[in-house]
């Protein structure tokens, strides 16, 4: 029930910043239009109204940072083709919601060997096995899982144990690499994209000095520019995504190298205090 209401969270979360930037885009359309009637209506009064004096310098400069940093970002944005930049962006929200819930996951199975195997090491000193089963048993995390199962089977002697932690050991691996494969596709997906953006783009402005005739630089590079933008954009989510991506791997190969050692040091601990009769 909660991975069905996480996953309507993300669509909502999805569907309403591609609403957002489609309104935006329509907003800045009619901005444009707006302005240009204003440039018609203005251009008649100019001819008998002084010119306005130039802006002074605190002003540019107010401009110029009112046009930095995320507003930048944000007008990039929304200048790319809104058909693919909302893609990219679906792409993105979706593989930040795999990477935090992978993340969340991995924290909470992190678990403290050395103090699980001292408590167990206790139990069986005491010659108390469903006591260790029951400390392996009530802690959280798949390295406890696999102890669990390896003192399960401490009767059928240390050949059974070892096999018990192996076959759950590789059922535990495939949990903790849950979601990797949607985070890979969205990291391959998003950059491709991109260039399916910039490619359609320039098709577009290829069209569009076909029908002009023309090849100003001014048509050419406002089209080469939009395109070009998707393209940036979905670079951008990749990269985001493949560091994020890292670092679960890595979390994942530590986890993993913990279980390994917690296995063989269970066997071990089994074997000093005489559990294997």
């Amino acid at each position: 029930m909660r991975k069905l209401l996480a996953l309507l969270l993300v669509l909502g979360l999805a569907v309403f910043s591609v609403n957002t930037v489609v309104a935006q885009d329509e907003e800045q359309g009619t901005e444009q239009v707006d302005a240009a009637a204003d440039t018609t209506e203005t251009q008649a009064e100019e001819t008998s109204e002084p010119a306005p004096p130039p802006p002074a310098d605190d002003e540019e400069d107010e401009v110029v940072s009112d046009t930095t940093g995320f507003q930048v970002l944000k007008q990039y944005f929304i200048q790319g083709d809104w058909r693919f930049m909302s893609f990219v962006l679906i792409c993105l929200i979706l593989g930040l919601a795999f990477c935090i819930e992978r993340i969340i996951t991995l924290n909470i199975a992190t678990t403290n060997t050395d103090k699980l195997l001292a408590r167990i090491d206790e139990a069986l000193k005491n010659d108390d096995l469903e006591g260790a089963k029951e400390v392996a048993k009530s802690t959280q995390g798949p390295t406890a899982s696999i102890l669990y199962e390896g003192l399960k089977n401490a009767n059928e002697g240390p050949e059974a144990v070892e096999k018990a932690i192996v076959s759950y050991g590789s059922v535990q691996m495939g949990l903790l690499e849950k979601g990797l494969v949607w985070i890979s596709l969205f990291i391959a997906i998003a950059p491709m994209l991109g260039f399916m953006g910039t490619v359609i783009g320039m098709i577009q402005a290829f069209d569009r000095i076909e029908a002009v005739g023309d090849l100003s630089p001014s048509v050419v590079a406002g089209g080469i520019k939009v395109a070009l933008l998707t393209t940036v954009f979905g670079l951008i989510v990749a990269i985001i995504l493949q560091i994020f991506y890292n670092y679960i791997v890595s979390k994942i190969d530590g986890i993993v190298n913990k279980m390994e050692d917690a296995s063989i040091a269970l066997v071990d601990i089994m074997a000093a205090n005489n559990v294997f009769k």
